[in-house]
């Protein structure tokens, strides 16, 4: 599959929520039930690392980074979350955005990647491992999603490049 990596907009918003709805359908993405409306959801993101993955005109994926703290002393760190369609998924997407998003994060000054990723996501744990995240840790019965009680595996990429 043929595609491109660019900045996500708002214009881009309705197929960024519709490939996050798909990704809550799954019921291994997030522990959410519903995606936020655009000014919630533009809100909780940084603005300078936004990305999508495009077929043409079809957003087909996309990654951003969620500070982790307003504090200025974790000015640095974020976490990472990506998406891709169910009709984009296997294609290299994923793997795509996330490298994409590593590189974008180090040039706006992010030393520290973090991730929690359900046990049960073995593919979106392969992917963060192949773009340089490792596992550091796991928290049990971290949040409830409909009734049962998730897991959640901790990943973390350091830059080598910012922080060093």
């Amino acid at each position: 599959m043929e595609f491109t990596l660019d900045k996500m907009t708002e214009s881009d918003w309705e197929a960024v929520r519709d490939i996050y709805l798909e990704g809550i359908a799954t019921g291994n993405a997030t522990i959410e039930t519903e995606a936020p409306d655009w000014e919630e959801w533009n809100a909780n993101h940084l603005s300078s690392c936004r990305l999508v993955a495009r077929s043409g005109s079809k957003v087909l994926g996309w990654a951003v980074l969620s500070p982790v703290s307003r504090r200025a002393a974790y000015s640095g760190v974020a976490e990472e979350s990506v998406y891709v369609a169910a009709s984009a998924r296997g294609t290299g997407i994923g793997k795509a955005l996330l490298g994409a998003l590593v590189t974008a994060s180090e040039e706006a000054g992010i030393w520290s990647l973090q991730a929690g990723i359900f046990p049960e996501n073995a593919v979106s744990i392969a992917v963060h491992k192949s773009v340089g995240f490792r596992e550091i840790g796991f928290q049990e019965r971290k949040g409830s999603l409909e009734g049962v009680w998730r897991d959640v595996v901790l990943m973390e990429r350091r830059s080598e490049v910012v922080g060093v």
